[in-house]
């Protein structure tokens, strides 16, 4: 439809923003709202305190520095007057003139100068003045203003957006489509779409200013129901759609059952019982299963996999194991194997990975169309086209968040065969409301019990200054006949092209985040990318160079000085495939003592007898990184340590992440705060993860919203068409436009509807 004040130049600038359509605008929300209607005064303002103000402007002056530029705005009301200071402001030199009318939004900030207060790099909106036409002094005056980011530079800012979303409501009235139903708005106390579109933008007189700020009144609730509701019921779909393929049915007889019993090292836990149970109960049903296994680390997923796999194979069909790394699927071949030469049948197991030469490859490719391997372990290899499995029966993909969802489903889709189970493994706890929305089209079975013997590890941060003692107590748990692990970010040197450095594969621009004023949004991203990204950071600011410790160079010196005579080994990921398992295979036998390694053992080691973990520059490391290298020891029943060595910088944000490893050791607790200090698209990477990118929704603000709509979304499919005679039924009519909202808005958005 045409929107007034839209033209082909403005429609360009727009679509950059991902605004394609009249709805895509209104459902641009503001991020915050000004109180116009009682702004405060500068007589009443406290330090410390956010507000807005609207005061006369006095003037300004751009003062020179050595460092960086400095613009500095006085504002005032009568007697009272505020600094306004900008660094690198020199891009407002000339906007403001005595006496205009400006409103400013900041934290408020005693002043030493002859202002009672000043605010530092405040966002700012000039009043309109007796030359703006009535309708925009009606918009920005006198009540409680939206304020938007801006679309495309000061020309798209909130003043054209207040003005264009105002006409474009106004151009629809009455004729905005609802697109819920109404029995459901009703019961759940939302108020109509054109009514929550227009409050939203415009919140009437009386709105609790609170609300509106959290995104908490009636019409953000509606309108944020409304995306995850439509979230929900196309992950409905899709799990219906998924029950009605044609899979495997697969048997679990007294045969089957020997075989599990044969090859388990230990007395299985009642979380790896009940998983096991679950997977099994959906492998029994004629259509494929998908099914995620969370677990903290040590949790035991890889043996309930394995004996998921056994029932496939016991039923004469193949199963697949996917890993994100070679050094995990090694680590994967190597433990099936020992485990499985328990077995009285004796399947055999192959390893397919990139690095393979070509000829071990092709025979390695033909085994598997033979059918002559049933257990395939390997990396991104095995979805590539030249291979082909005989009867593949269950998939299951370790580490799923770093492949992605196609590569998920190109695994699951082989010519002319049934569809193959699935099951997702994940060491990374998933904070629940995540795990509904990225995995929603998952059962989701969790391990949250550790199998008997693992003993708490004990956790402690020591500054880099006294690694003596760190090196000392190595000597001596070496000296009682045990191992350890010290781990460096990176391999050598410090501006090489190391895949460890990228930490957890994320991309720092990927998150989702309410919307937000450029200067924020630049600040988040600075907060995200020192997160994610914590060396890189530092790299760029030659102040904040300290040195950092490579695993090559730290490894010499440790071998010549603090820890000469102790059999120490390098591992790291330019090793080749074999050189790997031979140092890892030393190490599990014991025949190193201390293992000089880069992040490349995060997941995949099992050394039971390894009671120390150091991790140098731990304030270079994320949260769930660290985490998961602590996983890497208390694997036994002797007692164990994990160090955290630091530099000479750390950040606050560095603080938070140590200070919360320290105080817990539960993967859950540590991942909802990994979540609230990330974000959710930082936490796994949108783009690799194929999380939605929502319009109004938040996902840790909306938390309870989204456990509501998952439940009206399954009741909603699961109601049979309305009976004439019954009240608080659905019409056909309305059914009919919630399908067809769903195909229409929400396949273009997500490709919901028909994935999968």
């Amino acid at each position: 439809m045409y929107v007034r004040g839209v033209g082909p130049k403005v429609a360009e600038m727009l679509a950059a923003k991902g605004i394609q359509t009249a709805e895509d605008l209104l459902y641009h929300l503001p991020f915050r709202y000004e109180d116009r209607q009682n702004p405060r005064s500068l007589d009443e303002l406290k330090p410390g305190e956010t507000a807005s103000v609207i005061a006369e402007v006095r003037g300004s002056i751009l003062l020179r520095t050595r460092k960086a530029p400095i613009f500095e705005l006085t504002i005032g009301q009568g007697r009272f007057a505020m600094k306004c200071i900008w660094f690198n402001g020199t891009y407002l030199n000339g906007k403001f003139h005595a006496g205009q009318t400006v409103a400013v939004y900041g934290k408020v900030e005693p002043s030493r100068s002859t202002s009672n207060f000043k605010m530092i790099q405040p966002q700012f909106e000039l009043l309109p003045d007796e030359s703006d036409d009535a309708e925009t002094r009606l918009l920005e005056v006198g009540r409680i203003t939206p304020v938007y980011e801006s679309l495309g530079g000061a020309r798209l800012a909130s003043r054209w957006q207040r003005k264009t979303i105002f006409n474009l409501l106004e151009s629809m009235r009455g004729v905005v489509p609802e697109c819920l139903p109404k029995e459901m708005l009703a019961r759940l106390d939302l108020p109509d779409r054109e009514s929550a579109l227009r409050e939203v933008h415009y919140p009437p007189e009386g709105t609790p200013f609170a609300q509106l700020q959290a995104s908490a009144t009636p019409a953000h609730r509606r309108l944020i129901f409304e995306e995850l509701f439509f979230l929900e019921l196309g992950l409905e779909l899709k799990r219906r759609r998924m029950r009605e393929r044609a899979g495997i049915a697969f048997a679990t007889n007294d045969k089957v059952r020997e075989a599990i019993r044969e090859v388990l090292p230990f007395h299985p836990t009642s979380a790896q019982k009940r998983a096991l149970g679950e997977i099994v109960a959906d492998m029994r049903q004629p259509s494929p299963m998908r099914r995620l296994l969370q677990g903290d680390v040590g949790s035991g997923k890889t043996i309930v996999a394995l004996q998921a796999m056994l029932v496939a194979m016991e039923n004469g069909y193949q199963a697949a194991l996917m890993a994100p790394t070679e050094i995990l699927a090694t680590q994967h071949f190597l433990s099936a194997r020992k485990l499985l030469e328990r077995s009285s049948r004796k399947p055999r197991i192959v390893l397919l990975t990139g690095s393979l030469d070509e000829d071990r490859k092709r025979s390695t490719r033909g085994l598997i169309n033979r059918g002559e391997a049933q257990l395939v372990i390997g990396t991104h290899a095995l979805i590539e086209e030249k291979v082909e499995f005989d009867r593949l029966g269950l998939v299951v993909v370790d580490e799923q968040h770093r492949f992605g969802v196609l590569q998920r489903f190109k695994l699951m889709k082989k010519p002319n065969q049934p569809e193959p189970d699935v099951l997702v493994m994940t060491a990374t706890p998933i904070p629940r409301t995540l795990a509904l929305s990225l995995y929603g089209d998952l059962d989701v079975s969790v391990l949250d019990e550790l199998p008997p013997g693992r003993t708490p590890i004990v956790t402690r941060r020591v500054p880099g200054e006294e690694s003596e003692k760190v090196w000392q107590f190595v000597r001596k748990q070496v000296g009682q006949g045990r191992q350890a692990y010290i781990v460096y970010p990176v391999i050598e040197g410090s501006k090489d092209d190391q895949p460890e450095l990228d930490f957890s594969h994320d991309d720092p621009d990927a998150g989702i985040e309410p919307p937000s004023p450029p200067a924020q949004k630049l600040n988040q991203k600075r907060k995200t990318a020192e997160l994610l990204f914590p060396k890189a950071i530092q790299e760029a600011n030659p102040a904040a160079k300290s040195g950092l410790k490579s695993a090559v160079e730290m490894h010499e010196k440790l071998r010549a000085g603090p820890l000469a005579g102790l059999r120490v080994g390098l591992l790291h990921g330019r090793l080749d495939p074999d050189e790997k398992e031979i140092v890892m295979r030393r190490f599990q036998r014991g025949e190193i003592d201390v293992l000089v390694a880069t992040t490349v053992i995060e997941v995949g080691v099992d050394v039971p007898n390894a009671t120390v973990m150091v991790v140098e520059h731990a304030e270079r490391f994320g949260m769930a990184q660290l985490h998961q290298l602590r996983g890497r020891v208390g694997r036994g029943s002797a007692k164990s340590y994990c160090i955290l060595m630091t530099g000479a910088r750390v950040t606050p944000l560095a603080e938070e992440r140590l200070n919360a490893m320290v105080r817990t050791q539960d993967g859950f607790e540590l991942a909802e705060l990994d979540l609230s200090m990330r974000g959710p698209g930082e936490f796994f990477g949108t783009r690799q993860a194929g999380l939605p990118d929502f319009r109004v929704a938040n996902l840790l603000r909306d938390r309870q919203l989204l456990e509501l709509a998952k439940q009206e979304a399954a009741r909603f499919a699961n109601q049979s068409p309305a009976d004439p005679g019954k009240t608080g039924q659905l019409t056909e009519v309305e059914r009919a436009r919630v399908w067809a909202r769903l195909k229409d808005a929400w396949q273009r958005r997500y490709g919901l509807v028909e994935a999968g």
